[in-house]
């Protein structure tokens, strides 16, 4: 009983939280993606990058996206200028860079490159969460 309240609770706040919930690095997010079998928003970013700050203060402060992050998608950020670690075939000379990957770190498109917007990146999150729930990516890709 204990377990299941605890779950609940910690499931509850990381649904309202105010910031996205970030993977610690590359590797446990993978791990908790196959584990929660959800599909990974993936953000190569530069702390030095213009078009990186403008997304992370406008759309990925929007409540209603760190709300479908946080319950939908296991979410990962790569800083290029931390040397954080970024897979080869994710690698973009241009920053940011949004991919959508499978839980095995397969992209399922190609990225999204620059500063999103809260419109079209509801739209985007809402596109993948329909087509990870149609393929089977826990055994494919």
């Amino acid at each position: 009983m204990y377990k299941l309240l605890l779950t609940m609770v910690l499931l509850t706040s990381s649904l309202l939280a105010n910031e996205i919930v970030w993977a610690k690095d590359f590797q446990s997010g993978i791990l908790e993606a196959k584990k929660q079998n959800k599909p990974i928003l993936f953000v190569f970013s530069r702390h030095t990058c213009r078009y990186c700050v403008v997304l992370e203060k406008t759309t990925f402060a929007d409540k209603q996206v760190i709300q479908t992050l946080n319950k939908d998608f296991i979410s990962i950020v790569s800083y290029s200028d931390e040397d954080d670690y970024t897979p080869e075939e994710l690698w973009r000379p241009a920053t940011p860079t949004l991919w959508f990957l499978s839980p095995n770190g397969h992209p399922m498109y190609q990225p999204l490159m620059g500063a999103v917007g809260v419109e079209g990146f509801l739209q985007a999150l809402n596109v993948v969460k329909k087509e990870f729930k149609k393929v089977n990516y826990k055994e494919s890709k």
